[in-house]
């Protein structure tokens, strides 16, 4: 049995070999392939298939491969699991993770995990509390694979540090009761909060309100605080006020972790032309998710049509301003156990409009980096460009945001 690490050091090292041999095995190939700054008229072929894990059938390209690499990749919506039964007992029991199980979130490629949950209600405040501390004790039982992501530095760090980052977040505001608990949750390690999760609070109108005044004023001191402190705003659930309002309450750039595009697709989870125009302008990032109803209201769903929100936000506002937010796990809600799903499922309006299926074919498993990166080298993007929405774009509004 290898030590744990001599492991790391194995992984490492295929890891690197993958690579290397692509590259000088495809090298040809891959430097007769476009190089354009943003969307071609035509697609691009790809040339070279390689394997980036034993035993796995999917096959990417050299190019593809070597990007995934090479970049500091954020999934800026991606929870360790979605199982709540799983997530309890890992928190709960830490030495139940295993050397196994971190070997399948350093074989995705995905460097940052943000891995915020929404939590809110009346008792918010000391469910995050205990949300935050279950995290932190995690993080502290397995310091040799996981990297707390606090601070531009840790960015910078974590590619070459053999260890897998986890960015702790929250899909609501509620914890917040005035904006002394922002810099409170900034100390336990929160450094992105979404302002509301689907419903009102006493911040803003989330997005499966019927009316949605805006941010209200008590949200505009919590929006104050949090740029003070460099605590990221995000707005991927809220209404389409309150989105438009935080944009012009905030000094600082504004995130849509993981939402889609309502021009491609009529739902409340979408978000306006109107606001993608305004997070471009105001600095922002927005990930783009894969997650079924979401991306189309039509059958089949495919990796394209998720290609399709890439393309609309680099066309409507430039492609330094895409990134990914997959909102979904690993292995993603289909693969869930099917009574924790039917639950999940009935915790939402009828306006969510749940299918068969929650996840999209090619993008529902660990390895889906590897499949956007070769999507969007169909599109025609540019290495820079395909580098920046794997993560390199948040990474500098995160960057900009967390320096106060």
């Amino acid at each position: 049995m290898l030590t744990r690490r001599a492991w790391l050091k194995n992984a490492a090292v295929g890891t690197a070999a993958i690579a290397a041999g692509a590259a000088v095995a495809d090298n040809a190939a891959a430097a007769t392939l476009p190089v354009p700054s943003r969307i071609p008229a035509a697609p691009v072929i790809l040339r070279g298939k390689y394997a980036v894990a034993l035993g796995s059938p999917a096959e990417y390209s050299s190019r593809a491969v070597e990007l995934v690499g090479r970049t500091t990749t954020l999934d800026m919506l991606s929870p360790l699991v979605l199982s709540p039964s799983k997530f309890e007992h890992w928190m709960t029991q830490p030495q139940t993770f295993t050397a196994a199980d971190f070997q399948r979130y350093k074989d995705s490629g995905i460097n940052v995990f943000h891995i915020a949950v929404g939590i809110g209600g009346p008792d918010a405040y000391l469910e995050t509390l205990q949300y935050f501390a279950l995290w932190d004790g995690f993080l502290a039982a397995h310091p040799d694979w996981f990297l707390r992501i606090d601070s531009p530095q840790r960015l910078v760090e974590v590619k070459n540090s053999g260890k897998t980052g986890i960015l702790l977040g929250l899909q609501n505001s509620e914890h917040f009761r005035k904006p002394d608990d922002v810099d409170f949750f900034w100390s336990l390690g929160q450094r992105i909060s979404q302002l509301t999760y689907n419903s009102q609070t006493m911040i803003g109108a989330g997005s499966t309100e019927r009316e949605d005044g805006g941010i209200s004023d008590f949200g505009a001191s919590i929006v104050v605080r949090m740029n003070k402190t460099g605590m990221a705003v995000d707005v991927s659930h809220c209404g389409d006020k309150t989105t438009l309002d935080s944009f012009d309450v905030s000094a600082k750039p504004v995130l849509i972790t993981h939402a889609n595009c309502r021009a491609l697709n009529p739902h409340v989870r979408c978000k306006t032309d109107e606001a993608i125009k305004k997070m471009a302008a105001k600095g922002g990032v927005m990930g783009i998710s894969g997650v079924r109803m979401f991306v189309t209201a039509k059958e089949p769903t495919t990796i394209e049509n998720v290609l399709d929100h890439y393309d609309h936000v680099a066309k409507l506002a430039g492609i330094e301003h895409v990134g990914v937010g997959s909102d979904i796990d690993l292995d993603g809600y289909d693969k869930m156990p099917p009574d924790e799903r039917k639950a999940l499922h009935g915790n939402y309006k009828s306006g969510y409009a749940f299918r068969d299926q929650d996840d999209i074919d090619h993008l529902n498993h660990p390895r889906r980096f590897f499949d956007i990166a070769d999507g969007l080298i169909r599109r025609g993007y540019s290495d820079s460009d395909i580098e920046g929405v794997l993560g390199g774009n948040f990474q500098r509004v995160l960057t900009q945001i967390w320096t106060v």
